[in-house]
């Protein structure tokens, strides 16, 4: 991941858009609120949940002040790392997109606090061979993992008139996958509330 970024710090990309607060964030809420996919019984809530994380990441944000945008994977998880005698390979390069460093890392990491920092020492010590790592971008490691929760419900919302996502996604519209939404933003605010990680 040091080599891809060291490359993808080079130069931008002419036609893919920016990871940011407004395409991630707040764009894609007020998508999701122009539509009828959310039920109505639960709409409020989502609505109130999603300013007030949204407030949130824009403070992280702030705090985090003017980090570098580079050229990213953009969807750096697990699954997508192929290993083979050669080392990894990394597939599905649908998002890549400008964005902070932290959006290729932080999918890395699971467990608790204490994993996730040894966890990232870890990384960091064979990425910091080949790029450097801000560090202020710690305050946006919480941020990207709400960002990523809300985009992806507008995600789905913009190709379900695709035949394939309703039936790849039959839970998409129900009550109990926005419920879930919301719980998981309460825990994304109670974790941006908190320091960032320490490594």
């Amino acid at each position: 991941m040091g080599r891809i970024h060291a490359v993808g710090a080079t130069k931008k990309f002419i036609h893919r858009e920016s990871l940011t607060p407004k395409s991630f964030g707040h764009d894609a809420r007020a998508y999701l609120l122009a539509t009828s996919f959310i039920p109505a019984d639960v709409l409020d809530a989502w609505k109130a949940i999603t300013q007030q994380a949204l407030q949130l990441v824009d403070a992280c944000y702030e705090r985090a002040g003017s980090v570098k945008t580079i050229r990213l994977h953009g969807d750096c998880h697990p699954g997508n790392i192929l290993w083979t005698e050669d080392g990894p390979h990394f597939v599905d390069l649908d998002d890549a997109r400008m964005g902070p460093a932290m959006q290729d890392l932080w999918m890395l990491l699971s467990g608790d606090r204490a994993a996730m920092s040894l966890q990232l020492r870890a990384v960091l010590d064979g990425y910091e061979q080949f790029m450097e790592f801000d560090r202020r971008e710690l305050n946006l490691l919480e941020p990207l993992r709400t960002l990523r929760l809300i985009h992806y419900s507008a995600w789905i919302g913009r190709r379900w008139d695709d035949p394939a996502f309703p039936a790849a996604f039959p839970w998409f519209n129900t009550q109990r996958f926005w419920q879930d939404k919301i719980l998981e933003l309460r825990e994304q605010i109670a974790l941006m509330q908190e320091e960032p990680l320490t490594i």
